[in-house]
């Protein structure tokens, strides 16, 4: 391997530590459902999109909730979260 290239991916482990490095204006993805079917999911701009039954009627879902998940930190300051997303708690008990 060139050396060029060595420090090229010492850098690039070095930005994948940093995720506030990233900004993502635009995405598709295809998420796999849990009833078999895939499901494409789009951030374009501030707006997602959904491709399952549910989000034509609600405007979220599992799928576009799940990538702000695996996202946070990364999307655009003018994106709306489609849901609240509360942080998980232990129950007393």
């Amino acid at each position: 391997m060139h050396s060029d290239m060595i420090g090229k991916i010492e850098k690039a482990r070095r930005y994948a530590m940093e995720p506030e490095r990233f900004r993502f204006d635009a995405l598709r993805v295809t998420v796999r459902g849990n009833n078999g079917g895939d499901h494409e999911v789009v951030l374009d701009g501030d707006r997602w999109q959904c491709t399952c039954e549910f989000f034509a009627g609600h405007g979220a879902c599992a799928h576009t909730i799940a990538l702000e998940l695996v996202l946070e930190g990364m999307l655009p300051a003018g994106v709306t979260p489609v849901a609240p997303v509360a942080p998980v708690t232990a129950v007393a008990s």
